[in-house]
């Protein structure tokens, strides 16, 4: 098993998505091992995006996401990292593909409604950034015997 960070960013938070966002990663199979709704303070935007720091939309990007709540959760399953990023689509909502949560609910490249970690390390850094040890549950879910064939775990 393998555990992301997604992250719910501001807009989808003021646009009501959060529940039909979810409701996509729990249809898949996937379990919510964390989750927490938050106002992002600067330090944590700082340290979450520093490898954009210098880059021309970093001011941009910290002031999005510390105007309104997120909802910061923890995913977990096979292959979860590479799933989650399949469900969220491309950066930019108007070129993500229908199906993908960022196809169906977005349009721009600004305001893409979610992040997920782009890699496994990248998913343990983030991890670390946004929950104490802790905060993520470990549990067995009783679906994971009706998602997974037993070659997949």
């Amino acid at each position: 098993m393998e555990t992301t960070l997604i992250l719910l960013k501001p807009d989808a938070i003021q646009r009501g998505l959060m529940g039909p966002i979810i409701g996509r990663f729990e249809a898949k199979g996937l379990e919510i091992a964390a989750a927490k709704l938050m106002v992002v303070p600067r330090d944590l935007a700082e340290r979450h995006y520093a490898e954009h720091k210098g880059k021309p939309f970093y001011d941009g990007l910290i002031r999005f996401i510390t105007s309104s709540p997120v909802l910061a959760m923890a995913i977990r399953g096979v292959s979860a990292v590479a799933v989650c990023r399949k469900l969220i689509g491309v950066t930019h909502g108007a070129k993500a593909e229908p199906g993908t949560i960022r196809g169906d609910y977005g349009l721009s490249g600004g305001y893409n409604l979610i992040h997920g970690s782009d890699s496994p390390e990248s998913a343990a850094r983030e991890l670390d950034l946004w929950f104490r040890p802790d905060d993520i549950v470990d549990y067995e879910s009783t679906q994971r015997k009706w998602v997974y064939d037993p070659s997949d775990l």
